[in-house]
């Protein structure tokens, strides 16, 4: 049994399209208070245990932004902070992307993430909507203390045979960066 048959369903991106344009949602349930999740989605040492750049730049609506990759060897992307409202909102323009994290409370140690990637290019998003899957994996892990089971792009692997089933092969046109390869083998490489 593979990752991605043990995931919980509700734990997939759904696609929302809406005059032209394509958001994966995310909704995530997390057995944290919001003031802990807001820290691991804005402090650049929390950040560095699950999202996939450095975010650089003044927390503050109107800021410029640029992401750094930690582990590819590519150009830094820019962007911007649209909105920053501790605790319970960031959205930030990421390349081209706009990414939305909003938190509520969900009872006394408990809240709810919603996240969404909103994309100008529908070929990349299942590519891109596992990647985000497998950063929220991964920032579940964080919070809770434990490491990973398997490897960031092994998971990635495991759920993104979900999303092209999903998804549909329009959704898939455009392939992972070749450093990503380099780094981490053919994206189809079966997961160890």
């Amino acid at each position: 049994m593979t990752n991605a048959q043990q995931i919980d369903e509700q734990d997939y991106g759904q696609l929302e399209r809406v005059d032209g344009t394509a958001t994966l949602r995310f909704v995530r349930r997390i057995a944290h208070p919001t003031e802990t999740v807001w820290r691991a989605l804005t402090e650049p040492e929390q950040l560095a245990g699950w999202f996939p750049t450095t975010i650089d730049g003044e927390r503050a609506a109107g800021a410029p932004l640029s992401f750094g990759f930690r582990e590819l060897e590519l150009e830094p992307m820019e962007g911007e902070m649209l909105a920053f409202q501790p605790p319970s909102l960031m959205e930030l323009r990421w390349g081209d992307e706009l990414l939305r994290f909003m938190l509520e409370p969900d009872g006394p140690a408990r809240c709810t993430l919603t996240f969404t990637a909103g994309f100008q290019e529908f070929g990349k998003i299942a590519r891109d909507g596992a990647g985000w899957h497998a950063c929220l994996d991964e920032l579940a892990h964080l919070l809770a203390g434990e490491q990973p089971p398997v490897s960031a792009a092994d998971h990635w692997r495991d759920v993104h045979e979900t999303y092209l089933e999903r998804l549909g092969p329009d959704a898939a046109t455009i392939g992972v960066p070749e450093e990503w390869e380099r780094l981490h083998g053919p994206a189809d490489a079966q997961a160890g």
